[in-house]
């Protein structure tokens, strides 16, 4: 995400960070190649206006020009500004406490992602301990009642829905009955979309928002619509109210534009993002950590945040201890690759850790290979796994045709799990005594295995 933003800024900055001093004319040249990447990012020209001017008063003060480290100090008042323009503090979920019920309207033209941005949602806020009740209002869209009711199965979230019903209103009251007799704290309303914004859409949302009271109005837009994404949010805003914005595909904006423009134009701040297509690629929105990805700086908290989400503290002993007694097997390899899998994609990981953003391509990911790995290991029996080396020529015939490759290519996976074993012992041995973060990142780099 923001792959396109992150590398030209990255450039700007690469001429002016470092420097034991640097001129008026640097940061002018630095704030232009910044200004053309904005604007080439579909950033809302009133935006990068604001953004430039407050950037070149500040960095030609005496703070910046006179400082050991203005070179440093610079990229400090760009990070500054982008995080403000981006919004600023993390805005969470304005909800009551689990003894009453808070009601979250999700908003949004069709296709723009709100019936699965409900389900996704539904399922954090069901991670974090509340108990959620989606409820299916949208009567306009067909099947949109039963794309809901398919989703909260998959995630093990109740739906509450009408067949043949027509007033969104009445839906809404008697799902929040439903709620109140079944101890939800959480009821989460699929309002009705259209193609487009038009009067009988605002009437009906008009009269919902009256009988719900919502706790939380989210727009749900696309990211890839760009600018068209903030005039939607801005003429929602107007005409029903807004508390915050939900942007979708926002592993495949490579621009960014929308985020950047969101909060100085509507006033509104951006909580959350749809990272891909999974219940679980849902994520809050940091102002903090996207501008330090869009600068090239990564977002190492949130690439640990992914880990602990996959990994069991009590597992992650286990493996520790195993590999200082070099105990480590196949069987806890193909775990890992699981647990990797279960992150998301591995270009977005790549993309967290500083210097990497943008620096790889999807293409250049090998995931085929992860799949094949996945595959001979799976092809193997448990005592197989539990003990490499009795696998002999004649098992890896057998696990060769199991998995669709090669002996070769098995023969090739036990070198490489041979020399993966001495390696993570003897990290395990430098690790000893690790802090925080380093023990979590220790652990995710023996998951790569590679």
């Amino acid at each position: 995400m923001l792959d396109k933003l992150t590398e030209k800024v990255s450039d700007a900055l690469r001429f002016v960070a470092g420097k034991s001093a640097i001129t008026e004319k640097n940061i002018d040249d630095a704030v232009d190649a910044i200004k053309m990447a904005l604007l080439e990012a579909d950033v809302n020209l009133r935006v990068v206006r604001r953004f430039v001017n407050s950037t070149v008063e500040e960095a030609k003060g005496e703070k910046v020009l006179r400082a050991v480290d203005p070179g440093q100090q610079f990229v400090k008042i760009v990070h500054d500004k982008l995080v403000s323009f981006l919004g600023g503090a993390k805005q969470d979920l304005q909800l009551k406490g689990p003894d009453t019920i808070s009601v979250i309207l999700m908003l949004g033209l069709q296709g723009s992602g709100k019936t699965t941005s409900s389900a996704k949602l539904a399922l954090r806020l069901k991670k974090e301990g509340r108990r959620p009740l989606l409820a299916a209002c949208d009567l306009v869209r067909p099947a949109a009642a039963e794309q809901l009711a398919v989703l909260g199965n998959q995630i093990g979230v109740p739906v509450y829905r009408e067949e043949g019903a027509s007033d969104s209103v009445k839906v809404y009251r008697n799902a929040a009955l439903w709620a109140g007799r079944n101890l939800i704290d959480t009821l989460i309303v699929d309002t009705t979309g259209r193609l487009q914004i038009d009067e009988p859409m605002m009437a009906e949302l008009s009269r919902l928002r009256e009988a719900a009271r919502p706790d939380e109005l989210l727009l749900v837009a696309d990211s890839m619509t760009g600018q068209s994404a903030v005039d939607i949010a801005k003429t929602f805003d107007e005409k029903i109210g807004l508390t915050g914005v939900i942007l979708t595909k926002f592993d495949s904006d490579t621009r960014g534009g929308a985020a950047l423009s969101l909060k100085t134009v509507t006033g509104k701040p951006l909580k959350f993002v749809g990272t891909g297509e999974k219940p679980e690629d849902f994520e809050p929105f940091h102002p903090d950590r996207a501008a330090g990805r869009i600068l090239g700086m990564g977002d190492v908290v949130g690439l640990v945040e992914k880990a602990q989400e996959v990994i069991d503290q009590k597992e992650a002993l286990e493996l520790r201890r195993k590999m200082e007694k070099e105990n480590f097997t196949l069987d806890d390899w193909l775990s890992q690759i699981r647990s990797v899998k279960k992150m998301g994609s591995l270009k977005s990981m790549l993309d967290m850790i500083p210097g990497m953003a943008g620096q790889v391509n999807e293409d250049d990911i090998d995931k085929a290979e992860m799949n094949q790995q996945e595959a001979i290991l799976s092809s193997m029996t448990r005592r197989e796994r539990a003990n490499h080396l009795i696998i002999g020529p004649s098992r890896r015939g057998r696990i060769a045709r199991g998995s669709g490759t090669s002996v070769a290519e098995v023969g090739r996976l036990l070198k490489r799990f041979e020399k993966m074993r001495t390696m993570m012992k003897k990290m395990a041995k430098m690790g000893k005594n690790p802090q925080g973060m380093q023990n979590m990142l220790g652990q995710m780099g023996a998951r790569f295995g590679r």
